[in-house]
């Protein structure tokens, strides 16, 4: 019993010493990396003229605006004069997200490369890229000389902005596919268009409707940014609140958008989980509490504080630095 104990210590010893030591070059490496991370970001925020005293004062400035919204106001009247803009930021992200689901299939199909030829394909990848490129708050800035300000801009940038992401999602799907379908339509003397309506996008469509509802969802918060230069929707009632310094209404006006953009976002993940499985989702209490969907009511709950960060940093630069918190 000895003898063994006494292999096992000198086992580990001889394990401890000669332990190879951790390569230089890996090392090096990571270092570099968190070098190049961290020059440009000091560079930008020397740039930028982002002082650190600012930074410390941000955390008191923002528990001062909290304090300002509560309690919020929450009245018939307001109730009233919101809900149909949050309305309306819906059906702008429905509208949008229809138009770039029927432009990006037909260009996907074109763009796919096991679908079309080279010359056809590679021209449709790059608009996918071109498209995705310009954010959607550029592309309404760009309509508005065209469209004016309304509704009309922020369907026609969304709508823009999806046929980039949805197209190139859509035709990565596509050319996933099993071309043995594809083969046997080709053989019974299917043309093209039979090839890919009976051989390719049935094997996709699933995913493709998931992606749909999937950037419906993203669509939704970006109405309501687009609202804030004047595109309609919830956003544009968050800026004019914002402006008269109703910090009150400022907070009902946060609070239902996150209540409606939550329950929309709940309820396109079960219909993305079915179309996709082909399985009944459980019910609605047992969703709620499951671990996924407490994570995405974090994200959807991040993603709308960070929309309404970004309406307030456009009010700001709008407004002496003076005003900005004070009731009228």
């Amino acid at each position: 019993m000895a003898a063994e104990e006494a292999d096992v210590t000198t086992v580990t010893e001889e394990t401890v010493q000669t332990r190879p030591k951790e390569p230089v070059g890996p090392k090096l490496f990571r270092w570099g990396i968190t070098l190049v991370i961290l020059i440009p970001a000091v560079l930008s925020a020397m740039g930028l003229s982002i002082t650190w005293e600012r930074i410390a004062s941000a955390p008191g400035e923002v528990w001062r605006l909290v304090r300002l919204m509560i309690p919020p106001e929450v009245s018939p009247e307001v109730i009233q004069r919101s809900m149909p803009k949050v309305m309306e930021s819906l059906f702008i992200a429905w509208i949008g997200t229809l138009i770039a689901a029927v432009i990006s299939l037909v260009l996907a199909v074109t763009g796919a490369r096991n679908i079309a030829k080279r010359w056809v394909s590679g021209p449709i990848q790059g608009l996918f890229i071109l498209i995705r490129a310009v954010p959607e708050l550029l592309l309404a800035m760009v309509l508005i000389p065209i469209t004016g300000l309304g509704p009309l801009t922020a369907v026609l940038a969304i709508g823009i902005h999806s046929i980039g992401t949805l197209g190139k999602l859509t035709a990565e799907a596509i050319e996933g596919i099993d071309q043995g379908p594809v083969e046997a339509m080709a053989s019974v003397g299917g043309g093209k268009l039979a090839q890919i309506r009976f051989g390719a996008l049935p094997q996709v469509m699933p995913v493709i409707v998931a992606y749909w509802l999937y950037r419906f969802e993203v669509n939704i918060r970006a109405s309501a940014v687009l609202g804030a230069i004047g595109a309609g929707g919830i956003g544009l009632e968050l800026v004019q609140q914002m402006q008269f310094r109703n910090w009150p209404r400022v907070a009902t006006v946060l609070i239902l958008t996150i209540i409606v953009v939550l329950s929309i976002d709940l309820i396109s993940a079960r219909l993305r989980r079915r179309i996709i499985t082909g399985r009944r989702e459980p019910g609605p209490v047992a969703v709620f509490r499951s671990a996924g969907t407490l994570q995405r009511i974090g994200m959807m709950l991040l993603a709308i504080a960070g929309a309404a960060v970004l309406v307030f940093i456009l009010v700001m630069l709008q407004t002496p630095p003076e005003n900005v918190l004070s009731r009228s």
